[in-house]
């Protein structure tokens, strides 16, 4: 059957219609002479003067509806307008035809054939559309899947629960069980015919209503109320899925479509601290900014940022075409959704690697940034432990190449983004940011830091990026498990990307030259706790010895090469605090630059002759901490 439906729809517009049209000719053959079968109590010929009244139908019923547009209609979207233009069309038909029959009349056709033909005809042309309507819509399908619809409960009884729930009435796609808020005169009340249930009935609720999913409908909700919430439904084990804020429903009414994955501060369970605005538009308000690695995770973060403050113009360096496309289609709608106009803010898409120097001399001589944040970078690392001497070149003679470049042409603020990675390092990653730090601090302290102003910010993972667990966790849990860990010990530090490049943007405005500014992250967080987390609030449970019939397995697969347990954010212990609560400056010795530029010729030398013990000896020997035994 869905076979046929498949085929049928694929079919040509102009044969639809004309099988549309046959079967009509066909429906008024048979009302006529079903008329003739209710008037004369027998089935008679349809010849001699009995074919008259037929000829009649057919000759008034087709141009009619043709005019009327009954063939143009798409029958699987019929509704009651459609309904309606039939009811028009056969009762245009129908005056007419009864008009010749009983006031002209033919001799031996009964003149009531003239009443009873065009009621059986509405009859037939509007069943016919009624069943194409229920077999092409989908009413079938609908019909024979309603046990396979998720029976939901929607968290939070307000205006915007409310708007769910006539959204998913009408979507059809999900059967509403009810509601739960915590406000108690609303409890035990009936909404639009869905009772309001308290938060602790939702442990028996998921077990007498079969209860599949918790939809949240709680955009105001402070973060430290929502994570009890979600705590609760835990526990619960149902599906958790998530609401915008306010911010986001401010442009429409809520659709089924805004239903997503939870929010990764859901996972990180704490409150991004707010942005000062003056500190994050200092640097950007009306100069030109430019960001390598615009296309990644956290540059393509700080373009949304920045686009947001008012820029005189974005300059997205990317070596990547397709990443620089989407980036550039994305921000291009932001402006127009802004109602901007171009050419102000100017956004400027530029394919180029930092370590081309001509590229780079190219690019600032020709826009003349003001402001640079410099993103771009190998940081994957296991991809960048079997590619240690392209990671050398991006990571470190790339930044050279742009902080010089960047000086030469008169930019006034130059901000590295570096890693928790680079404290300690036991992998190329981890030691290639820190001697890029060791470059941006040694430039800062030199006469370059005469014309600019050098600083880098170090923080840990950002959730959600391209290589966090985060989307791998999801995918893996899609698949039905296991989740993969390297080690049940591994702690993390995690920040989201939109609190990330914030931070970034304000520990900038704030430098002075020459500092290693360190973002506050909380406590790290376990990731095994954290894929235990997703796993619950999946509606799923973690399978272990004591559980062996659970949902998701977590395996411990092991340290990756260069892989640490323990990420660290400073080396000292002595961070000085700043203006801001989540940013700290982090007092750390580096090299001399004409010290420093010898050790680089070194690096150099072995990235060209591909001597990758040489390679780990140099970077071991520059004293910044790096062990790849440990």
């Amino acid at each position: 059957m869905p076979r046929l439906k498949e085929y049928f729809l694929q079919i040509p517009r102009l044969i639809k219609r004309t099988l549309v049209l046959s079967l009509d000719i066909g429906v008024c053959i048979i009302s006529v002479w079903l008329a003739f079968y209710l008037r004369l109590g027998e089935w008679v010929s349809l010849s001699g003067i009995r074919f008259l009244p037929l000829a009649l139908a057919l000759s008034l019923s087709i141009p009619i509806f043709i005019i009327s547009g009954l063939y143009r209609m798409i029958f699987r979207y019929t509704g009651w307008s459609a309904f309606l233009t039939i009811i028009k069309a056969t009762f245009v038909y129908a005056i007419i035809y009864s008009a010749v029959i009983t006031v002209v009349g033919f001799d031996g056709v009964p003149r009531t054939i003239g009443i009873i033909q065009p009621l059986l005809l509405l009859a037939g042309i509007t069943a016919s559309r009624a069943l194409a309507h229920y077999w092409l819509g989908g009413t079938y399908q609908k019909m024979i899947g309603v046990k396979s619809k998720p029976i939901v409960l929607i968290y939070g009884a307000g205006s915007t629960g409310r708007q769910m729930a006539r959204a998913i009435e009408l979507g059809g796609q999900m059967k509403i069980a009810g509601f739960i808020d915590d406000d108690s005169s609303l409890q035990k009340s009936n909404l639009d015919g869905k009772m309001i249930y308290a938060p602790n009935d939702l442990d028996h609720l998921v077990t007498s209503l079969k209860v599949t999913d918790v939809l949240l409908a709680i955009p105001s909700v402070s973060r430290s109320k929502r994570n009890d919430i979600l705590q609760k439904i835990a526990e619960c084990r149902v599906s958790v899925r998530n609401l915008p804020s306010l911010t986001d429903l401010a442009g429409g009414k809520v659709t089924v479509s805004d239903l997503r994955e939870l929010d990764v501060e859901d996972l990180l369970g704490r409150s991004p601290v707010p942005p000062d605005p003056l500190l994050i538009s200092k640097n950007i308000r009306g100069q030109s900014v430019l960001v390598t690695g615009a296309g990644g995770s956290i540059g393509s973060e700080l373009c949304r940022q920045i686009l947001q403050n008012h820029p005189s113009s974005l300059i997205l360096v990317e070596q990547s075409e397709h990443a620089l496309y989407q980036l550039h289609q994305e921000l291009t709608q932001v402006l127009k959704n802004l109602g901007v106009e171009f050419p102000t803010p100017k956004l400027i898409a530029l394919i180029g690697s930092v370590q081309d120097h001509s590229r780079m001399i190219h690019i600032f001589k020709e826009h003349h940034p003001s402001t640079v944040f410099h993103a771009a970078a190998y940081k994957h690392v296991p991809l960048v432990e079997s590619n240690p001497f392209e990671a050398i070149k991006n990571n470190i003679f790339g930044t050279q190449v742009l902080a010089q470049v960047a000086s030469q042409y008169g930019a006034r603020n130059v901000v590295l983004i570096s890693t928790d990675k680079a404290v300690r390092p036991t992998n190329i990653m981890g030691a290639s940011k820190r001697i890029a730090e060791l470059v941006i601090q040694s430039m800062a302290a030199s006469q370059y830091g005469k014309e600019t102003c050098f600083s880098m910010v170090r923080f840990g993972n950002v959730l959600d990026s391209s290589g966090s667990v985060v989307p791998k966790f999801r995918e893996q849990i899609k698949a039905g498990g296991p989740i993969t860990l390297t080690a049940l010990e591994v702690t993390r530090y995690f920040m989201t990307i939109p609190e990330a490049a914030q931070l970034v943007i304000q520990a900038g405005s704030m430098a002075t030259g020459g500092e290693v500014f360190v973002l506050d992250m909380g406590e790290p967080v376990k990731i095994a706790d954290l894929a235990t987390r997703m796993i619950q609030l999946s509606g799923l449970t973690v399978k272990t010895l004591e559980v062996p019939d659970g949902d998701i397995e977590i395996q411990v697969v092991g340290l990756r090469p260069g892989e640490k347990l323990y990420e660290e954010l400073l080396i000292g212990d002595n961070p000085s605090p700043t203006s801001h609560i989540k940013i700290m400056k982090a007092n750390e010795r580096f090299l001399e630059l004409t010290t420093l530029e010898m050790q680089l010729e070194k690096l150099a030398n072995a990235v060209s002759s591909g001597q990758i013990d040489h390679l780990r000896q140099l970077l071991v020997d520059l004293d910044i901490g790096y062990n790849p035994e440990r």
